[in-house]
């Protein structure tokens, strides 16, 4: 009889206790970026993700004041471990296409991006007609898209399971050509190896690529949270900070 009056008692202390419970745990987001798109997320010496999408997500959770784990997984990976709920929103600098808009919502852009054709240093292409090359992207972007459908059947199409595999791949001669994300292939020619052999072949275009954070088809909760979040970061200077220390120019 003295536990059930306790508990009796205890009624709206355990109903209170629950709805603190279920606020966290709403307050609980799960990012998740690729760890092979330098320098927009990479993995540091340490096996720590890190870079201007992992910085962005970190500023969004300080925002919102969220309790938020950075995970990595495989590009090919993301949106379905997204919609199976292993983690909550992807932030890996994925364009915004109306494919993708079909499976998945999207946030306000974080930044914008192009692409542009790199080769060795030398070189020349008619990048209208590159018949007979072997030309190289990551699988399932903006590029390989553009790729298949203006060279399919005139070229030589490889496509990868990440960047770093690409640049791997040009290295060793397999690949004449690539085409990339203007951005990371700005930062790649910046690297030692990059540099000394290779350099942009012609100039960017499909500028209008805009960058969003994917979550979960229809919730509406997180994706304003972090609109919200990402306004205020734009409106106070944190973003044009955290630009800074990846380009010397704006990128939004």
């Amino acid at each position: 009889m003295k536990l059930k009056k306790i508990v009796l008692g205890s009624a709206l202390l355990v109903t209170a206790a629950m709805s603190t419970i279920s606020a966290q745990a709403a307050d609980k987001v799960r990012f998740v970026t690729e760890g092979a798109w330098a320098p927009f997320n990479f993995i540091d010496a340490a096996g720590m993700p890190q870079g201007f999408d992992v910085d962005i997500a970190r500023a969004l959770c300080s925002r919102m004041e969220a309790d938020c784990e950075i995970l990595t997984q495989d590009w090919d990976g993301l949106i379905p471990g997204l919609k199976v709920r292993k983690f909550d929103a992807i932030i890996a600098s994925m364009s915004i296409t109306e494919d993708r808009l079909k499976v998945v919502d999207f946030t306000n852009k974080y930044y914008s991006g192009g692409l542009r054709f790199m080769g060795r240093v030398g070189e020349t292409f008619d990048l209208s007609d590159l018949s007979g090359k072997t030309i190289g992207a990551q699988r399932a972007t903006l590029g390989a898209q553009y790729l298949e459908d203006n060279f399919t059947g005139k070229a030589d199409l490889k496509f990868y399971d990440n960047q770093d595999n690409v640049y791997l791949d040009l290295l060793s001669g397999r690949l004449d050509i690539v085409l990339s994300d203007e951005l990371p292939t700005y930062n790649w020619l910046k690297t030692a190896e990059g540099a000394s052999q290779f350099e942009f072949k012609g100039n960017s275009f499909m500028k209008n690529d805009e960058i969003g954070i994917a979550v979960r088809k229809g919730d509406t909760k997180l994706k304003e949270k972090l609109n919200k979040a990402l306004d205020e970061l734009i409106a106070d200077g944190t973003y044009e900070k955290i630009n800074a220390r990846y380009f010397p120019f704006s990128i939004y």
